[in-house]
């Protein structure tokens, strides 16, 4: 049975992941220049700050230098999360973009813009955004099977911010605590 590269980079990541309490969700090698890039995406369910990617980083450059799966050629290494618009994949993904919209192109060749409610093993809740503004949002349960792919959205204006809006504006700008 044949691996590719890829795969044997997954098969030396994902325990060093495990143990640092991460979920390995992307590994890719591409070619920059005269060197090779590694890039390897983590996250958790309550995100990943840079002080657990900064480790991590660490030991996946000692793992990698002590395994022949680089070889001899340069490489360059780079740790990170999957961002902001992170593609909704495995159930983890969508039980972790609760409460954000995402853009989710159906099986079917359909695509909806849909506010993510809930997640489980098999599906999620969404509440789909009417069509440029005009009626009211409706709830539908989609199973992951009826998902072709999906990604969570930026919003710059959700309006159920309001209230953290509100309650910045009593913060007074001026007051920087010193005396």
């Amino acid at each position: 049975m044949s691996t590719t590269h890829t795969d044997r980079l997954r098969a030396l990541l994902e325990p060093l992941a495990e143990q640092a309490g991460l979920d390995l969700e992307d590994v890719r090698v591409t070619r920059a220049g005269s060197r090779r890039q590694v890039q390897i995406d983590v996250d958790t369910d309550g995100g990943v700050d840079m002080d657990a990617i900064a480790e991590f980083s660490r030991v996946v450059g000692e793992a990698l230098d002590e395994s022949d799966l680089m070889g001899d050629e340069a490489y360059l290494l780079e740790v990170g999360s999957p961002g902001a618009e992170r593609p909704l994949v495995l159930p983890r993904h969508w039980q972790r973009a609760e409460g954000r919209l995402a853009r989710i192109h159906l099986a079917d060749g359909g695509e909806i813009v849909a506010r993510v409610l809930e997640a489980d093993e098999d599906g999620a809740l969404v509440e789909v955004q009417p069509v440029k503004g005009r009626g009211r949002p409706k709830e539908r349960r989609l199973a992951y099977a009826e998902v072709a792919r999906a990604r969570v959205q930026v919003e710059f204006n959700r309006k159920d911010d309001d209230a953290l809006l509100d309650a910045a504006a009593d913060f007074d700008e001026g007051d920087d605590g010193a005396e």
